[in-house]
């Protein structure tokens, strides 16, 4: 039997490609997709196959990442619950693709991960194996009572990978998990699980600043960076053309210098419970500030209220692991079709923390100056008087269920 392990060369990791191996006296084939976890990937081939994997691939995939998965959701301006920029959630219909073709490729009967039972990465890596693959056989020892019964906590990983040999560089003292890539970094479990914990506190900058400073630790003098859009997609950075890749990587950068995009939240999990969760996104948080500027100007108003009404749903299909659902592609089609005029350059001032519009164009701007002015109108394109009828119009109904009483003022009650 022949099984594709999704593989980070980490403890959990470790521990399940030869646990899997010798409970299915499977061959193993160890997959980790580079996204983005820079040092993270250094020794993994070498680990791996210490470790019992017959074949590891380590593919570079944060090109394509960019382009076919952050920047069609950063077009949606998709968020979760209204702070979570989906970093991990986006990244993993990607990786479960890329198994099923390697799966198809080796012959592979099966897929295996290590999720746990508790999390969303379950759904997400195995509702994606059923729309491209639902042939292929799912492992996923965390579910396996034999598994949980022969490591019940993270001291019998430990000692197991010491009794195997495995070379892992673990301790029982790891106060949080952590889940890196290009978009962002995670933080979660651990001491996190104490959501009174300030994980902004001083003591904490070793541990949840790996892309991104304390807004108190950034600069003192603002900096102003420029976007060119193009059809909703960022295209240059300070005037500097980009890849979708070359973007993210240039924004991480200067805003992970002041501090952007640091988001702690108690968010809701598919399976139904809540969970504490840290994350670093500022690449990502200047890209969706951005791109909501340039809407601003460009988009119309009934197609951006009809989209951003769609948000909510869109971005719980990607945190569900819905990717590749029927009904996640129709709603692309209309995010595509909104961002046909989306075009033009924002400007974006960075200080402490903060990310603040510093200016807008476009050759396709919908705002017209003469128009808009408090000053006469000279294309007198808008008759103010004409707002009379407009106000009477909408009125009526109120009118009419005022007479029937159908429309009294609700009243406060006092404590």
């Amino acid at each position: 039997m022949k099984i594709v392990l999704a593989y980070s060369g980490g403890l959990d990791t470790s521990v399940l490609l030869s646990w899997i191996k010798e409970r299915y006296n499977a061959e193993m084939i160890a997959f980790c997709a580079n996204i983005g976890q820079a040092e993270e990937l250094r020794g993994l081939a070498t680990k791996a196959r210490k470790t019992g994997a017959a074949k590891i691939y380590i593919d570079d995939l944060q090109a394509e990442f960019a382009r076919d998965f952050i920047f069609p959701m950063i077009r949606a301006g998709a968020i979760y619950e209204g702070q979570y920029f989906l970093g991990t959630s986006i990244a993993r219909p990607l990786i479960a693709r890329r198994m099923v073709e390697i799966a198809r490729q080796e012959k592979a009967q099966a897929l295996a991960h290590g999720a746990t039972g508790k999390g969303n990465d379950q759904v997400r890596f195995e509702l994606t194996a059923a729309a491209l693959a639902p042939d292929l056989a799912i492992i996923a020892p965390w579910r396996d009572e034999r598994f949980r019964r022969d490591f019940p906590g993270r001291a019998e990983m430990i000692a197991y990978c010491a009794k195997k040999k495995i070379p892992v560089q673990a301790s029982a003292k790891k106060p949080f998990s952590s889940d890196r890539n290009l978009l962002h970094i995670s933080y979660e479990a651990g001491v996190l699980e104490d959501p009174w914990l300030d994980a902004s506190a001083p003591q904490y900058r070793g541990w949840f600043t790996t892309l991104s400073v304390f807004p108190e630790d950034a600069p003192n003098k603002p900096e102003f960076v420029t976007l060119d859009f193009v059809k909703g997609d960022c295209v240059a950075v300070n005037g500097r053309k980009l890849s979708p890749l070359g973007v993210m990587q240039t924004l991480n950068r200067i805003g992970g210098k002041h501090g952007v995009g640091r988001v702690d939240m108690v968010e809701n999990r598919f399976v139904g419970m809540k969970s504490r969760g840290v994350y670093e996104t500022p690449g990502g948080a200047i890209l969706q500030f951005a791109h909501r500027q340039m809407e601003s100007l460009t988009m119309d108003r009934e197609v951006m209220h009809q989209r951003d009404a769609l948000i909510p749903k869109y971005a719980q299909l990607i945190y569900n692991g819905f990717w590749y659902a029927p009904e996640r592609l129709a709603l692309q089609a209309y995010v595509e079709a909104s961002q046909q005029n989306v075009t033009g350059t924002v400007r974006v001032k960075l200080y402490k923390g903060n990310i603040m519009a510093a200016g807008r164009k476009s050759p396709v701007s919908l705002y017209n100056p003469h128009i808009a002015t408090m000053e006469a109108d000279p294309t007198q394109a808008y008759n103010q008087d004409d707002a009379t009828g407009f106000i009477r119009l909408n009125a009526l109904r109120l009118k009419v269920a005022a007479k029937v009483g159908k429309n009294k003022p609700s009243r406060v009650r006092s404590a």
